[in-house]
């Protein structure tokens, strides 16, 4: 299982989970109830209830880099290009916009 925190404009939004089912994204109770909220996609909108999916959610594969600089991050880090949630993971802690993913470390 793989996680990253979620943030928008710097206050965490949520949680997005890897498991063997697929993907997870769940909003953060806090953020949901602070007077600054807002859905960080129009596809994810603000919700109490997890958003699941088999596939990575097509908002967090938008975020990843896409031609010579995904050439690059592949080659520098050694990530398939078709493991999007570690793609995610390694390029996208500071995004154009007011997205950020920022790995949690699931050490036992």
């Amino acid at each position: 299982m793989r996680q990253a925190s979620i943030y928008n404009d710097g206050q965490l939004a949520g949680i997005l989970t890897e498991n063997e089912n697929g993907y997870t994204f769940q909003y953060d109770a806090a953020y949901l109830q602070s007077d600054g909220a807002g859905a960080i996609s129009l596809t994810l909108p603000l919700s109490e209830k997890p958003y699941t999916s088999l596939i990575l959610f097509p908002f967090f594969d938008g975020l990843i880099p896409e031609g010579w600089l995904l050439d690059i991050a592949e080659k520098s880090w050694k990530i398939d290009r078709h493991d999007r949630m570690s793609l995610l993971l390694a390029c996208c802690k500071d995004c154009i916009g007011a997205i950020s993913v920022i790995p949690i470390s699931n050490e036992e």
